[in-house]
């Protein structure tokens, strides 16, 4: 599937991404700026906070109970389309997904 990361100062990456990897991994994995996933990806950090284009937010979930308490933490300020990349994951229903990495 493809991805496309916005980046704050206006950029964009886009990349291949195979079915099953998070989106943590695959921003990591592209160099992706302001993702980090310093607990790697298991929902303790909220390093890998990104915005989902409103566009996507139907395909892509709510976040849960667990998630949505991390979210609270994160540095760049909460919006409603706000998720934690480590809890989306790559599947051909995603395919040309567009994240927003927020500037922090």
């Amino acid at each position: 599937m493809k991805v496309t990361w916005k980046l704050p100062d206006g950029g964009e990456i886009a990349a291949d991404v195979k079915d099953g990897i998070n989106m943590m991994e695959a921003a990591v994995a592209n160099n992706v700026p302001n993702v980090i996933g310093e607990c790697g990806g298991n929902l303790s950090c909220a390093t890998c906070h990104v915005y989902v284009d409103p566009d996507w937010m139907g395909k892509t979930g709510a976040a849960d109970e667990f998630e949505d308490a991390m979210l609270d933490v994160a540095e760049a300020p909460r919006q409603d389309n706000s998720r934690l990349s480590c809890q989306i994951t790559a599947s051909a229903d995603l395919d040309g997904l567009v994240l927003i990495v927020p500037e922090v």
